[in-house]
């Protein structure tokens, strides 16, 4: 059994739907949570005009009755309330007259997909391909993911994300704990677990407007809570992080993506890289990190009998971010997204008419100067969706009830290990 999903729909259509498979039968939905989702979308300081133009709101036409899935595929709709304005750029049906105002894009603007899909799908409007290469696609694959959050969450798992860098402007550490990240208030400007950094973040944004240009920055995306297991190390396509990395990355603007500490440990040796193992309670560790050490102390060495211990495998550190060889190792999962600044700038770049050919500045369409912690929700999404599909390799079930038996199961045995 798998979790997958599909969107369709233009930034400017009518509407944006999803189609989403795989939920086991009896999994309670919770509409206002999808919404919830939605709206944390919208979110963030730097956003603009689009996000005060639509309300989104989620409508499921079929997969969900009377508050719980069926276990048949879910149908969902994302009305677009902006197409009010674009009903004849956008119509679906053949025209007999142009409209007064086609909005044709003959300019492609640097980053984004407009030339290449141009050239790709042999086509002299490059609106054909901005209207789906667009992040508003992105507001469905949010509301798959908060269906897809909602099976984790009947298995006690949680999602949260963070900013942690804007521009040159970052969190010192980078790495904050998870009480941190969850006593961010949900209304705050930027998603930035420390305040005075956010207000520096707040400024060099208010002058990337002023400036006409754009930011980008790094989120993170935690997972806790997630059994040993999931993923595998025998084919490279069910490697876990794999998974990921290829999740995270579909994020439009997103370039890189980094898990646990991989930028930083590609720099460091392998004494001071790798997740030492005890059989115990690690030691108390400020701020989650260890340095590296040679000698274990007697206390932490494995009892002669393992029957009746509480003792457990323990980390004292999490350098690998929760995946060990593409499987979940029982640490918190962390995942990083670098996202470029945003393409379309107020003050455009430098461009040419694919049609005369004659130099010119790009295409303008509506922007954000920067959507970091828009990016951190998205990337929340995708990686739940990435999580509930490993879920349901792993556990099966056609029902909620089969689906938990399967997993106390799974997980006593682990834990008996």
């Amino acid at each position: 059994m798998f979790f997958k999903f599909t969107t369709s729909g233009e930034s400017h259509g009518k509407a944006l739907v999803a189609i989403v498979e795989g939920l086991p039968a009896g999994l309670p939905i919770d509409i206002a949570a999808i919404n919830h989702e939605l709206w944390r979308r919208q979110q963030g300081y730097g956003r603009g005009g689009r996000m005060k133009i639509e309300t989104d709101t989620v409508e499921i036409l079929s997969g969900v009755r009377h508050g719980k899935t069926l276990g048949s595929p879910i149908a969902l709709m994302i009305k677009n309330d902006d197409f009010v304005h674009w009903q004849d750029v956008m119509s679906s049906e053949e025209l007999e007259t142009q409209p007064k105002n086609p909005r044709i894009v003959t300019r492609p603007r640097p980053g984004h997909a407009d030339l290449a899909g141009g050239q790709k799908y042999q086509t002299r409007d490059l609106r054909d391909i901005l209207e789906r290469a667009s992040a508003r696609e992105t507001a469905a694959r949010v509301a798959c993911g908060a269906f897809a959050k909602q099976l984790l969450a009947a298995f006690e798992i949680e999602i949260k994300s963070h900013v942690i860098k804007l521009g040159h402007v970052q969190v010192v550490p980078l790495h904050q704990p998870w009480e941190a990240i969850a006593a961010i208030p949900v209304d705050t400007p930027l998603n930035c677990a420390d305040a005075d950094i956010q207000s520096e973040m707040i400024k060099l944004v208010d002058q990337a407007k002023t400036d006409g240009d754009t930011l980008g920055g790094i989120f993170e995306v935690v997972a806790k809570g997630l059994p040993v297991g999931l993923g595998s190390h025998t084919s490279w396509e069910d490697k876990l992080d794999g998974r990921i990395a290829r999740a995270i990355m579909s994020i439009h603007a997103v370039k890189a993506v980094e898990i646990g500490e991989g930028v930083a440990n590609a720099g460091r040796r392998g004494s001071q890289v790798h997740d030492e193992i005890y059989w115990s309670e690690p030691p108390a560790v400020a701020g989650g990190l260890t340095q590296h050490t040679t000698k274990v102390d007697d206390s932490l060495q494995p009892p002669t009998t393992v029957g009746g211990s509480d003792k457990r495998f323990t980390r004292p550190t999490n350098r690998a971010g929760g995946i060990e060889g593409g499987i979940t190792n029982g640490e918190e999962l962390r995942v990083r997204g670098y996202k470029k600044p945003i393409a379309t700038l107020r003050t455009p770049l430098h461009s040419v008419d694919i049609n005369t050919k004659t130099e010119d500045l790009a295409a303008f369409e509506r922007s954000d100067i920067t959507a970091v912690p828009a990016a951190g929700v998205i990337g929340e999404a995708m990686l739940a969706i990435v999580l509930a599909n490993s879920m349901r390799e792993k556990f099966g079930g056609d029902s909620m009830d089969e689906m938990k038996r399967n997993f106390d199961s799974y997980v006593k045995s682990t834990n008996e290990y």
